[in-house]
């Protein structure tokens, strides 16, 4: 039981290890960034062992040019429900926004268009916001312009796509108007059953406060920062509620 432990263990460290940094890079990663790069107490054979295993049970793939490996949509859901870690926001982001809301609280309309562009400056991705107010919905969406990065490649017709997606109201309602089971809700790629939004993620949370109730989402490539997008949805929440 023991070393069926650690042999998990192993495979989730260097599973973590490859998703954070394809994030970070776009580029496959491949046995020797691991080996030269982390300390993981085992061989070079047994790192490119563990890497087509996790390949073969669907985490991993690789470009047929590369013998690296970069994530599929199955190891980014893995990825964050069992090895992100959380992070905080730094002192002076939460100051950044919460000077942000000092300067715009006195009209609804302008918190919200400050709330989404704040989401958006901060994380790199689109920000959406919706707030169902006096029988009406309204929503706003900022950071548009990130979308030309979300595929992998420039893709023109895929980035059509999504931004079709992201002009029509309706389908905007749908894609964010989800059952959250947890104070975040994650959908990554398939998850959510949006053709044209097959190689994005997306991430909402909801607020409400003295009868206002409303969602923030953020949508991005399906390599998005996860860890960070989710503790900017949970603070800029947390100050909408208050």
């Amino acid at each position: 039981m023991t070393r069926h432990s650690d042999i998990q263990q192993r495979k989730d460290r260097i599973l973590a290890i490859v998703v954070s940094q394809y994030i970070k890079t776009i580029s496959p990663v491949g046995s020797q960034y691991i080996t030269e790069e982390h300390d993981l107490d085992v061989s070079a054979a047994t790192i490119r062992n563990i890497l087509a295993e996790l390949e073969e049970d669907g985490y991993l793939t690789h470009p047929h040019t590369s013998a690296g490996r970069v994530p599929t949509q199955r190891g980014y859901r893995y990825y964050v429900d069992h090895l992100m870690d959380e992070i905080e926001l730094l002192e002076a982001e939460k100051r950044r926004i919460t000077q942000e809301y000092r300067h715009h609280t006195q009209q609804l309309e302008d918190l919200m268009e400050k709330t989404s562009q704040v989401i958006s400056d901060l994380t790199h991705y689109t920000s959406i916001v919706s707030l169902d107010a006096g029988g009406g919905r309204k929503i706003i969406c900022k950071g548009t312009s990130y979308v030309v990065s979300y595929p992998d490649g420039s893709d023109i017709l895929k980035i059509q796509a999504i931004l079709r997606v992201l002009e029509e109201k309706e389908r905007l309602m749908e894609l964010i108007d989800r059952t959250l089971e947890k104070k975040i809700g994650i959908y990554i790629g398939h998850e959510m059953a949006l053709k044209d939004m097959e190689h994005c993620s997306l991430a909402v949370s909801r607020f409400e406060k003295e009868g206002l109730k409303g969602r923030i989402a953020v949508l991005g490539p399906t390599r998005m920062q996860y860890d960070r997008v989710i503790s900017t949805l949970e603070y800029v929440s947390q100050l909408l509620s208050r």
